[in-house]
């Protein structure tokens, strides 16, 4: 298969250098808003052009708590193992980030905790690994703007085992702090216009030691994606926001790998709507403590 072929919003590529091998993950389900949720599948490929799947590596088990939203599957290799953060969303339950694990990029892929690890009073999406200088394992994601309005990127420390979360939630930064972001109706009832969606972080350390925090939102032209870069080189921050998008033409929710020659690469999705979204590489350099795409 080749990206144009495959359906899929939220593309997450894990490089394994031992294999030669690159496995996409991202939401798969045909109808990932409104129908139940069925689960997530992945790709394999050698050369980031022709793709082998898709093989299934989560379905969910009777008594799952989620029902539906299966969304923007990570997996990230961590002490031996593998780790997926996806997220979810039941009738009457909020929307959150489940950690589930496996001894395969390929699972299946399991539960490690009940219920999301995201606060169960937020609506939060989109969570992803950052294991800070220390060790120490966070979880970064956004507390849902359909809640508060301004949409919100928060840091939550994780036990060792990625199991719980053993801290409150830490606030990194709001949508508003983009110039590049557009007002939204909000979501409370009110005729207000000033709802900012956060959507999709994604960390990444540069070869000179900068940090920097992939995004989207709604831009002037549609669904965006956009970075900032910590001052401190820290995930506390404070996060400056670049003041222009890095992508504009209805595509985002992205993240940067290293190829096995060493290239460093963006995917995303594009365009924004179902059932056309597809996987985007696209070559991003850094240079002078900054991203660009080429």
């Amino acid at each position: 298969m080749h990206l144009n072929e495959i359906q899929m919003r939220d593309p997450f590529v894990l490089c394994d250098r031992n294999t030669a091998t690159y496995y996409l993950y991202g939401t798969t389900d045909k109808d990932p808003w409104k129908a139940r949720g069925v689960g997530f599948e992945a790709y394999t490929s050698s050369n980031l052009v022709e793709w082998e799947g898709p093989q299934t590596i989560f379905t969910p088990s009777p008594g799952f708590w989620a029902t539906h939203n299966f969304w923007a599957p990570e997996c990230h290799e961590y002490r031996g193992r593998y780790y997926l953060f996806a997220s979810f969303k039941a009738e009457g339950k909020r929307r959150g980030t489940q950690i589930l694990a496996s001894d395969s990029p390929l699972g299946p892929f399991e539960a490690i905790s009940e219920g999301p690890v995201t606060p169960r009073s937020w609506e939060c999406l989109d969570g992803t690994l950052h294991i800070d200088g220390a060790g120490q394992p966070w979880m970064v994601f956004c507390h849902e703007w359909v809640q508060v309005n301004d949409g919100e990127v928060c840091a939550l420390p994780l036990s060792a085992d990625l199991k719980r979360a053993i801290g409150e939630p830490r606030l990194l930064f709001r949508a508003s702090e983009a110039g590049w972001t557009a007002k939204l109706p909000r979501r409370d009832g009110s005729s207000l216009i000033d709802a900012r969606v956060t959507d999709g972080p994604f960390l990444y350390r540069g070869d000179g030691g900068d940090l920097f925090m992939l995004w989207s939102s709604k831009g002037e032209g549609g669904y965006a994606m956009g970075y900032a870069k910590s001052e401190s080189g820290s995930l506390e921050g404070p996060w400056v926001q670049r003041s222009q998008p890095l992508i504009t033409a209805d595509g985002g929710h992205g993240m940067i790998f290293k190829t096995l020659d060493g290239q460093l690469m963006l995917t995303y999705h594009a365009p924004n709507n179902t059932p056309h979204e597809r996987p985007v590489f696209i070559p991003i350099v850094e240079r002078d403590g900054e991203l660009a795409c080429r």
